[in-house]
């Protein structure tokens, strides 16, 4: 793909912007420890929450979202459109919890909840293991998923039969790895969010750009969806929900109702995903961990949900609905689909817009990768540097120990995604697999907060559970080759089974397993348990003995209203999604009515949040 001088002059402005903005928070981010990993706790919500969706819009997401579509339609999205109830629950339930609890760092929770040694070695291992190891393999497939932008671009190669990874890529990915890791080092917390802003709004306007031209070039919504009917062999891509009624083995565009009612009835709580933890997490807590105050951090987790889910997926949707279009072999088995979103930005893209949906990528790849390290150094840094090894260290020294963690996380990453190319791990595949890793905690983490039972033994067997049962399901489907040393304890049933039934044995497994480890063991001490009942006033039955000790503290005893509050907002997510694809497609009667209903579940929603502390005023 040929860049011009105006494609070029695009991507000059947009990494120098980044670098500028790095370098003007320098000072301000070097005053403490709290403003380089939390913005000195006064983030606006708007910031916040921007932050929050620039973060979770990485490279790999639409390379992702096009390869759902390409197997299943646009039902495929259902994946993580799932977790919407989750993530309303964080919104309407859990964000004032958190930032009541006025941690740093969610693992930082753990022993503000449970007490003791088991307590203190159960956060400095989860910090440790975040950090260390689900944070590189994050940052490992989205450098790869860059990689593979580059591959189809600009480093594209119209004579080689295979497109394989060179090291002209390899240290493009270097030199921007070096920019992002100079800008977040410097910078914290303060430059990580404001950057957040430009790159959303420069990558929402590149793949609305991306979505128009390619709309435009197929001929309108009604050529493509003639040409989308040919591609699905007369199944529906169009269709919301899935066609139950086929075997949903990746012929049509279809799901099988109990992998779709496993996918929307247990994944919210189930599993433990960065962005979409059960209870709230992640670099989700530190950004509401970062807002003024309480109405802040709900503020600005609700605008994070109706963007994630609302605002952005169409754009992406469209761009891979016209790449299936004009490439039906991307929903040829084994074909590698989620590339079909960067060929059309190399066949289609005009001047300007080329330099443009590069910068978007740039900046989709550039936000997540500065949260990630700002994110994983903080765990290093208040979970195992400050707790563990200098625990009366001055503010010069924790920044010091942040900065050089920050590139620490870079580095660890950066070896895991040279690694990834390396061995062909594709993005896909380290997506599900940190998906599964995580199915089985998330009860724990909602739970914990409403159950005085819920001790420290309760999360450590969830998590070792978790973590056993899923080896088990690798050994017991990796011995199909006789020559395995797993091979005697193969079973053909289980390999046959899909993914999502997998991780919701894991996780029913793991909740048999911590609630009989919480019955056999202690409960955490009275005086502790008082403590964070009083700092947090949870509402709920399940205080009822530590609320008789502490008659002073008076809880919101709002949880039902913030369950209807959360249902609601998720029914606005889900009516809105269609309605928006009605609209687009020409089917106004349909899409109206549906934004009629999710108008009418908004009025109700106001209504009852309004008298918790007007939180949407």
């Amino acid at each position: 793909m040929q860049l011009e001088v105006l494609d070029w002059a695009i991507i000059a402005g947009y990494f120098a912007i980044a670098l500028g903005i790095g370098l003007w928070f320098k000072n301000k981010a070097g005053s403490s420890f709290v403003e380089y990993f939390a913005s000195g706790r006064s983030l606006p919500w708007w910031i916040a929450g921007t932050s929050m969706v620039a973060t979770t819009f990485a490279a790999d997401t639409p390379l992702a979202v096009t390869g759902l579509v390409a197997k299943y339609g646009l039902a495929g999205n259902w994946f993580w459109w799932s977790w919407a109830f989750g993530g309303m629950l964080t919104v309407f339930v859990f964000a004032r919890l958190w930032r009541r609890a006025e941690v740093l760092t969610d693992v930082e929770l753990i022993e503000l909840r449970y007490h003791g040694e088991a307590a203190a070695f159960l956060r400095g291992f989860r910090g440790f293991y975040i950090a260390v190891v689900m944070n590189s393999i994050v940052i490992g497939w989205v450098t790869k998923a860059m990689a593979q932008v580059l591959q189809q671009t600009v480093l594209f190669d119209p004579e080689a039969t295979v497109q394989g990874f060179d090291n002209e890529q390899l240290l493009l990915i270097a030199g921007m790895l070096a920019i992002t890791g100079v800008y977040s080092i410097v910078s914290g917390l303060w430059g990580v969010a404001i950057t957040d802003m430009v790159q959303f709004v420069l990558a929402m306007g590149g793949c609305i750009g991306l979505a128009i031209v390619a709309v435009a070039h197929i001929g309108g919504v009604d050529a493509l969806q003639e040409r989308l009917a040919v591609a699905f062999e007369g199944q529906d891509p169009l269709a919301y929900l899935p066609d139950f009624s086929s075997a949903g083995d990746g012929s049509g565009a279809t799901i099988p109702l109990g992998i779709f009612l496993v996918l929307v009835l247990s994944q919210w709580w189930a599993t433990w995903y960065p962005g979409a933890e059960p209870g709230g997490g992640g670099y989700i807590v530190q950004r509401m961990a970062s807002c003024k105050d309480e109405q802040h951090a709900v503020k600005a987790t609700l605008f994070f949900q109706l963007a994630h889910y609302c605002l952005r997926p169409w754009p992406w949707i469209l761009v891979a609905f016209v790449a299936i279009a004009l490439h039906p072999e991307l929903r040829a088995e084994g074909a590698d689909a989620g590339a079909g979103y960067p060929m059309l930005i190399r066949e289609l893209a005009p001047v300007g817009l080329r330099g443009l949906l590069l910068v978007t990528f740039a900046a989709a790849f550039m936000s997540t990768i500065s949260t990630q390290m700002n994110w994983g150094a903080s765990y290093l840094v208040n979970d195992v540097y400050r707790r563990f090894v200098a625990p009366d260290a001055d503010d010069r020294q924790l920044m010091r120990a942040s900065r050089l963690a920050s590139g620490l996380v870079l580095l660890l990453g950066g070896l895991v995604a040279w690694a990834m190319l390396a061995f062909g791990v594709s993005v896909d595949q380290a997506w599900a697999f940190l998906a599964a890793l995580g199915a089985g905690v998330g009860a724990v983490f909602i739970l914990r907060w409403f159950w005085w039972r819920i001790n420290v033994w309760s999360e450590l067997v969830a998590m070792v559970g978790s973590l056993l049962l899923f080896s088990m399901f690798a050994v017991l489907t990796t011995g199909k080759d006789p020559g395995s040393v797993f091979s005697f304890c193969y079973v053909s049933a289980l390999d046959e089974l899909p993914g999502e039934y997998r991780a919701l044995i894991v996780a029913a497994g793991t909740l048999v397993l911590w609630l009989i480890a919480t019955v056999l063991t202690r409960p955490e001490p009275d005086g502790h348990l008082a403590a964070f009942y009083r700092k947090v006033r949870p509402s709920g039955p399940g205080w009822g003995p530590i609320a008789a000790l502490t008659p002073d503290v008076r809880p919101d005893g709002d949880l039902g209203r913030g369950l209807v509050c959360a249902v609601l907002g998720t029914a606005i997510i889900w009516l809105t999604l269609p309605a928006i694809g009605a609209m687009i497609f020409g089917d106004w009667g349909k899409g109206l009515a549906l934004a009629g209903g999710a108008a009418v579940c908004a009025v109700v929603l106001l209504q009852l949040a309004r008298p918790r502390a007007h939180v949407l005023a």
